[in-house]
Formats: structure tokens, sequence, C-alpha cells
């Protein structure tokens, strides 16, 4: 992780639907409760390789009960569907603001494959 993956704020919107981070490079995310819980590094999400990777549905509504810092390298997110596994490092954290309308265009792809709804 270099130092301009360090977060140096991170707030939780009042109504618990948008973490938005400012790194120490001075960029800055807005990252929406959905986005988190689809794209959770979680193994239940993620798989054990990209073969096993799940596309998780009917997200849209759900939003971020807690944040638990784990060491100095990353945040564990409870989510009010009950989920709360997978660690979000900063590293991840800024690769998913940065890759945004990527990560999230092949999300809304994969859902419309699956038949699902956000």
């Amino acid at each position: 992780m270099s130092e301009a993956d360090w977060p140096e704020e991170i707030r939780l919107s009042p109504d618990k639907t948008l973490l938005t981070l400012v790194f120490s490079d001075g960029s800055s995310h807005a990252l929406a409760a959905e986005y988190l819980r689809v794209e959770s590094p979680s193994a239940e999400v993620q798989g054990h390789s990209p073969e096993e990777r799940k596309t998780i549905g009917g997200k849209s509504k759900v939003r971020i009960m807690a944040l638990d810092p784990v060491g100095n390298y990353a945040v564990k997110i409870r989510f009010d569907d009950g989920h709360d596994t997978g660690l979000f490092t900063w590293s991840y954290l800024k690769k998913l603001g940065l890759e945004h309308a990527t990560i999230w265009q092949d999300y809304l792809d994969r859902l419309a494959a699956a038949g699902l709804s956000r």
C-alpha cells in the first residue's frame, strides 16, 4: 500500500447510504452502500476464484450500519442486510473509487445477464 492509498478522512452520510473517503493524494471518492455491498471483497461475493464470483441483486436499499477499523490497513463494513464479512483495504476502496464507472457497468451487465434486479 502506498502513502497515496491512506485515507485522511472517512465520512458516512447521515442516511448511511454513502461512504466518502478522501485520500492523502487529494483524491476523493463517494461510494454508495449498494456498490460496496455488491463489490464486497468477501468470499461470499468474490468466491475463491474468478469463476466462483457471484452476482448479488436486490441491494439497492442496503445501508451501512457500522464501520469497524481493522489494524491500520482496512475497514470491516457491516451492512443492514447482515453482511459483515470481507475486509475493505484502503487500496481496494481507492480502486473502487477510481474504477467506479467500469466496475459498476460490469455489475449492471452481470445483473441483466442473470435476470436479476438491483
